[in-house]
C-alpha cells in the first residue's frame, strides 16, 4: 500500500514540472527576445571600443573603352575651348552699325583663317567691375565724377540679367561692392567712398579685378576705370604687359574715363593739361590697356562730356556683337594667339575688338 501511494506521488510531482515547463516556452510565431548591446569593459576607453560595422561592397570600377564615355563630358569639354570675341562695328562717322550677319565678318588667328561658330547681339550678359580711382591726384571734380557714374550704372545695367561690382582704387585696392543686380547698394557704396587720399596703385587694381571676374563664366566680363591713369603705388614686379596679359586670360574689356583733362579744367578753367612725363606715361597706360582688350579710352572735358562718355560706354555694350569660334588646335599650352577680325562686306567699316588671348594651360 505504501508503495502504491508513492508511485501515485512521483507521478504527481511530474504533471506539475509538464505543466510549469509549458507556461514559459515562447509560442513559435512569436519574434525572437531582443538581444541587448553587451556594456564595453570598463578596463577600456570609448576611444579603443570597437563597433564592427556591416561591409560594404566595393563597387565595380567601369571597364575602360569608348562606350562607356559620358556625354556630358564630352560636352563639357568642347565648350570648355570656346572662344567669345566681343566686337564692336562704327561707320566712318562713329555711328553703331547694328545690321550685320555672321558671313560678313572674317576672322583670322595668328594669320590663319577661322570659321565663326556663332554670333549673338547684345543679349550676352555683362559683369562688370567699375574702378573708381579714390587717391588724392583726383579730388577736385570728384562730386561730378560720382554724379555720371551713377546715371552710368542705372543706364547699363539690367536687373534681370547683368551684374555689376565696385573697386575703391588709392594706396590699396578694395572691393567696396561685390557684384550684384541691385544698383541701390552700388549706389550707396559709391556714395559712402571717403574723401580722396593717398597714393594710387592703378595696376593693382585692374589684376584685383580682372581675377575676381574671371572666376564668372556666365557673361561678358568688362572694367570701367574712372582715373586719371597715373599709378604710384603698384607691386613693382607688376609691369603694364603682365596687367594687360591677365586681363586677356579672364577675357575682359577695359574701357577709359580718364579724368585728367577734366579735373585740369575745374583747378585752372582751361582746356587741356600739361604734357609732362607722368601725364604721357598714364595716357600710354590706357591706351594699352583699352586697345589690347577691344575697350576705348574717353577723355571728358566738362560736366556734361562726361556724362556723354558715360552713355558711350554703356550703349557700346548694349550694342556689341558677341562671335564665337572653336580653335582647331585644342593644345591647353598657355600661348597666345593673336586675333584679326575684320568686316569684309565693308571695307570701311570699323571694327574694335581684343588683339588676342591666351590659351588656358592644362
Amino acid at each position: 500500500m505504501r508503495f502504491f501511494l508513492l508511485v501515485i506521488f512521483c507521478l504527481s510531482l511530474a504533471v506539475s514540472d509538464l505543466a510549469q515547463s509549458g507556461r514559459n516556452k515562447q509560442p513559435d510565431d512569436s519574434p525572437p527576445p531582443r538581444a541587448s548591446r553587451p556594456k564595453p569593459s570598463a578596463q577600456l576607453p570609448p576611444s579603443q571600443i570597437l563597433v564592427k560595422a556591416n561591409p560594404v561592397p566595393t563597387p565595380t570600377p567601369p571597364e575602360n573603352n569608348a562606350d562607356n564615355v559620358d556625354d556630358n563630358d564630352e560636352v563639357i569639354k568642347v565648350e570648355s575651348s570656346l572662344v567669345p570675341i566681343p566686337a564692336s562695328v562704327t561707320d566712318a562717322s562713329g555711328n553703331a552699325v547694328t545690321n550685320l550677319k555672321l558671313e560678313d565678318f572674317a576672322l583670322m588667328v595668328d594669320g590663319k583663317a577661322q570659321e565663326i561658330s556663332e554670333i549673338s547681339r547684345s543679349d550676352t550678359p555683362v559683369r562688370l567691375a567699375l574702378l573708381f580711382d579714390n587717391s588724392s591726384s583726383v579730388n577736385i571734380a570728384r562730386e561730378f565724377e560720382i554724379k555720371a557714374a551713377i546715371k552710368f550704372l542705372k543706364k547699363v545695367l539690367r536687373p534681370d540679367r547683368d551684374r555689376a561690382a565696385l573697386y575703391s582704387i588709392s594706396s590699396v585696392s578694395q572691393l567696396a561692392q561685390p557684384l550684384t543686380s541691385n544698383t541701390r547698394l552700388l549706389i550707396a557704396a559709391i556714395e559712402a567712398f571717403p574723401p580722396p587720399a593717398g597714393a594710387t596703385a592703378l595696376l593693382d587694381g585692374v589684376v584685383q579685378a580682372a581675377n575676381y571676374l574671371r572666376d564668372f563664366n556666365d557673361g561678358r566680363h568688362v572694367i570701367v576705370i574712372v582715373s586719371d591713369g597715373v599709378d604710384t603705388l603698384s607691386d613693382v614686379n607688376l609691369t603694364l604687359a603682365a596687367t594687360i596679359r591677365k586681363a586677356q586670360l579672364a577675357d575682359c574689356q577695359i574701357y577709359v574715363v580718364k579724368t585728367t583733362d577734366f579735373e585740369s579744367l575745374q583747378r585752372t578753367g582751361r582746356r587741356g593739361s600739361n604734357a609732362n612725363t607722368q601725364d604721357l606715361t598714364a595716357e600710354r597706360r590706357m591706351q594699352e590697356l583699352t586697345a589690347q582688350t577691344g575697350g576705348a579710352v574717353y577723355s571728358p572735358l566738362d560736366e556734361k562730356e562726361l556724362d556723354v562718355a558715360f552713355a558711350n560706354i554703356a550703349a557700346d555694350l548694349a550694342q556689341q556683337y558677341v562671335l564665337s569660334y572653336y580653335p582647331a588646335d585644342t593644345r591647353r599650352d598657355g600661348s597666345f594667339k593673336q586675333i584679326d577680325l575684320q568686316v569684309k562686306s565693308n571695307k570701311n567699316l570699323t571694327v574694335r575688338t581684343r588683339k588676342g588671348y591666351y590659351v588656358p594651360k592644362s
